[in-house]
Parts: C-alpha cells; sequence; structure tokens
C-alpha cells in the first residue's frame, strides 16, 4: 500500500516491488515477520540477511513490537508537551511580549521544518532529529496556543488537546475493529485530498499576505469553520494511514529502531489534528 506520509514511503515501496503470492495469506501482524494477510509478498528488510531471507536469517537482530512504538511515541509526545507548557510560561504572549513570543514560535516552526524534512529524506531513522523536531514543534505549539488562549478564545486550549485525544481514540477503534479499509485506493484518495487541502492554504495565505484581508475566508465564518472540520478529517484519514504503516511494519519483522520513524509520523499527523481542532473551536467561540 502506497502512502502519502513520506515517513513510511520506504516500506511501501520496498512492498510494491515484489510480485503478489496469492497462496500466502497470514493474519494482519499476527507474527513477527509475518506477511500482512491483504497486500504484498515482498519483504523489504529481508535484504539485510540477502535477497529471500526469511525470519531465521534476522534472528541476530531485533524486531520492532508494539510496545517499542508506544515507548517512542510516548517519548516524542511527552517532549512536544514539555516544550509546550515551558514555552507558555517562559514565552507569555501577552503585550509586553508579544512581538518576541510570536517571533520565536516562527523561528522554531522553521527549524521544526527543517529537521522534519532531513528525517523525512534520511534513511535511518535518528532519535535526535525526531526529539529535535518535537521539541521545536513544541515551543510553536506552545506560544501558538498561549496567543489563541490570550486573545481569541480563553480555555479553547483544553478542549483542542481533548479533541485530539477525542478524535484519536475514534480512529484507532475504527480501525482495529476494521470499520476503516486502509487501502491503496484509500492511500490515494488522501493523498489528492491533502494536495488540495494545502494548496488552498498556501492560496488563503498569499492572499492575506498580499492585502485581501481575510484571504479566502478560511479564518472566520462558517467557510472557516468547514475548512478546518476538513483538515481533521484529512488528519484523521492519515492516522489510520500511520496505524496500516505500524501495523505491517511489525508484521514484516522490521528492525527496533524503525519505531523512532512511526512515533515521527504519528507525531506529525497529531499535531496537525490538534491545529486544526484549534482553528474550529477558536472560530466557532470567537463567533458566539
Amino acid at each position: 500500500m502506497k502512502t502519502s506520509n513520506p515517513i513510511f514511503s520506504r516500506w511501501s515501496a520496498g512492498r510494491d516491488a515484489g510480485q503478489v503470492d496469492a497462496s500466502v495469506r497470514h493474519p494482519v501482524g499476527a507474527t513477527v515477520g509475518g506477511r500482512p494477510a491483504d497486500d504484498y509478498a515482498t519483504n523489504p528488510y529481508s535484504t539485510a540477511a540477502g535477497p529471500g531471507a526469511g525470519p531465521d536469517a534476522r534472528a541476530g537482530r531485533t524486531a520492532l513490537t508494539i510496545d517499542d512504538v508506544v515507548v517512542r511515541t510516548a517519548t516524542t509526545l511527552g517532549t512536544v508537551a514539555l516544550a509546550a507548557v515551558l514555552s507558555w510560561l517562559l514565552l507569555p504572549a501577552d503585550e509586553a511580549n508579544i512581538g518576541r513570543s510570536y517571533g520565536i514560535a516562527v523561528g522554531a516552526a522553521l527549524v521544526a521544518f527543517v529537521l522534519a524534512m532531513i528525517q523525512t529524506f534520511k534513511r535511518a531513522p535518528a532519535p535526535a532529529l525526531v526529539l529535535g523536531y518535537a521539541a521545536f514543534e513544541g515551543v510553536f505549539l506552545g506560544v501558538i496556543s498561549s496567543a489563541t488562549s490570550t486573545y481569541i478564545a480563553p480555555g479553547v486550549v483544553v478542549q483542542a488537546v481533548l479533541g485530539t485525544f477525542a478524535v484519536s481514540a475514534g480512529v484507532l477503534i475504527a480501525y482495529r475493529m476494521r470499520w476503516i479499509r486502509v487501502t491503496q485506493r484509500f492511500a490515494g484518495f488522501v493523498a489528492a485530498a491533502a494536495t488540495g487541502f494545502l494548496l488552498l492554504l498556501v492560496a488563503d495565505l498569499l492572499f492575506s499576505a498580499f492585502g485581501a484581508g481575510n484571504g479566502l475566508g478560511f479564518n472566520s465564518g462558517g467557510l472557516g469553520i468547514a475548512f478546518g472540520v476538513i483538515g481533521i478529517v484529512l488528519g484523521a484519514a492519515f492516522l489510520a494511514l500511520d496505524f496500516k504503516q505500524v501495523e505491517d511494519a511489525i508484521a514484516y519483522g522490521a528492525p527496533r529502531e524503525e519505531a523512532w520513524l512511526s512515533a515521527f509520523g504519528l507525531t506529525m499527523t497529531l499535531v496537525w489534528i490538534y491545529l486544526e481542532a484549534l482553528r474550529v473551536l477558536s472560530i466557532f467561540n470567537s463567533d458566539n
């Protein structure tokens, strides 16, 4: 299954390179090094032990488990949360410090973006890059959340955090119950929808920057709420893709260090959902 999340594209590329073996069907995630039930015959991790090598040939390598993914993801999200809290406390978005706070937030966002791009195109997972991204992303989120809570909608940050948890839990339950079927067609649709969404967002920013005032209207009123809800739905779809990639990696017997890539992808998706939830709730509360 191909995915629009570049963090996991290596796994999909390795699988798509082989021929489908219709005679072998194992339950998804049933055994470490096993083959997911609904996709591909070629194991992208077998090349470490030679072409066509099976689990026995990779016995000297520690395989990825769900516990590894949970621990790395908790560590990464904890870094984001800690940095956000510290930036909220140490860089208050009040009238005396608003310019400095926004400047630091923009700088932190740019650094986080650069680190994310380096890790995205890097062949091996680098914990320092992942945690560095999390720290700078946390600074950005802390300042933005503080400013939103102070000037737009007091209390909205707690609502956005709870909303993010609710969306994540809902997607996880739906995925585990197989109410969401992550297929190649699903991934393609999500990629196309996300591309259109981002192009509209860039157009809105450009219109705003060149004197169009409220841009395309995505930051206020009913149109803004609808645009934010679409963003949340896209984030939920990406979360399902992330779950699928983690499940497949475990089933293929991916090396343990790949857990950092899982944590990276999940963190980026959760940050997306939080920001879109913050947008929707801010518009809704400000209109009221």
